[in-house]
């Protein structure tokens, strides 16, 4: 590990004089790569000198001990060296996870698809509950939301909804909610007060940019059409709404939100090639099968993933054995507790893994 740190400490000296040259800045892609290597080493350069800083502290502490036979001044300098050492291995600590493998996708925006499972109109009710839950996030976050597509019911539910979350950190952090989400509560419409349990599933995918997916013109269907709302909403009088169908995955992608049939056409676009970039992560994931396991939750959207239950007002993570007693504050968007917690136990797995190799 050790000879990691002196490696990228070297590196990021290397940068820092790069970046002083009166060439460097004369160059705007060589300056673009250096500062983007240089934000993604300093964290770990800068942690790194202030752990040697501490160990230096602590051992020239332990050296003034072993000579020093005034009472008073040893209390003091076993003390210093209590402190020195408690943070130290704090630091090392957090250098473990600094250099654990960064995911390529965090810095991405992301595709959130939601889709109500089992239960009918219940499920499209929880579908639509979940998708204002991440834009309730999203919003507390300082992100930006944006609905693709929605296929909405005439009781306040969604049967599916497709959306964008654009801001720094958004996939790192919104990663762990693919799977299963399962609601337990009463539905307005039971006359018996009986619990019923529904599902809806929740897939969020890196937004992807053209270079990273080709998608090529002959694969493609594009059909256009008037868009589509309940009880008149949203409908245009004009073919605005964009289907596109990928002929060989079988994908279909609708759009109908903006009034121009173009803008529709570019956020379809947008959707389809995060669905088929998100199809090849799928396929990496798989052929790592030992880093898939060591992951929480973070790829396979048959797992239940978490349950809502209403009448307890509780919601319970199932990956990670997490209970709260606030379902209101989550469902108003508060997740910081679980995103952070599924954060913390996947560097947990990840550095577990790490020790075994």
């Amino acid at each position: 590990m050790f000879d990691k740190l002196e490696a990228i400490l070297h590196r990021s000296e290397e940068i820092i004089n790069e970046l002083s040259e009166p060439s460097a800045a004369g160059d705007s892609a060589r300056l673009q790569k250096l500062m983007k290597e240089q934000g993604e080493l300093a964290p770990i350069a800068d942690a790194y000198k202030e752990y040697k800083k501490c160990k230096t502290d602590m051992d020239d502490a332990l050296a003034l001990l072993e000579e020093e036979k005034d009472p008073e001044m040893r209390s003091m300098l076993k003390e210093e060296h209590q402190e020195a050492k408690e943070r130290l291995e704090e630091l090392e600590k957090k250098l473990r996870i600094l250099l654990i493998p960064k995911d390529p996708n965090d810095g991405r925006n992301v595709v959130v698809e939601i889709r109500a499972g089992a239960g009918g109109d219940e499920a499209a009710l929880f579908a639509a509950e979940l998708y204002r839950m991440y834009v309730h996030y999203a919003e507390s976050r300082g992100w930006k939301t944006e609905l693709v597509n929605a296929d909405e019911t005439g009781i306040g539910g969604m049967k599916e909804a497709e959306f964008t979350v654009s801001g720094q950190g958004a996939y790192s952090s919104l990663k762990y909610e693919s799977g299963v989400h399962r609601v337990q509560r009463v539905p307005e419409t039971e006359s018996g007060g009986r619990i019923h349990t529904s599902t809806a599933t929740v897939a969020v995918m890196p937004e992807a940019e053209e270079v990273d997916v080709h998608i090529d013109e002959k694969d493609i269907r594009i059909d256009v059409m008037r868009a589509s709302g309940n009880g008149g909403q949203c409908v245009n009088t004009t073919d605005s709404a964009v289907r596109l169908t990928h002929y060989p995955t079988g994908i279909v992608i609708y759009s109908q939100t903006e009034k121009s049939q173009l803008q529709n056409k570019d956020k379809a676009f947008a959707l389809l090639r995060a669905k088929l970039y998100d199809l090849e992560c799928q396929k990496a994931h798989d052929a790592e099968a030992d880093l898939r396991r060591s992951q929480i939750g973070t790829g396979d959207r048959s797992e239940k993933v978490r349950t809502y239950n209403f009448p307890q007002g509780r919601v319970t993570d199932h990956r990670i054995k997490l209970t709260l007693y606030r379902i209101d504050s989550i469902m108003d968007g508060d997740l910081d507790e679980l995103i952070d917690s599924l954060r913390t136990a996947d560097q947990a797995a990840k550095l577990a893994k790490m020790g075994e190799d």
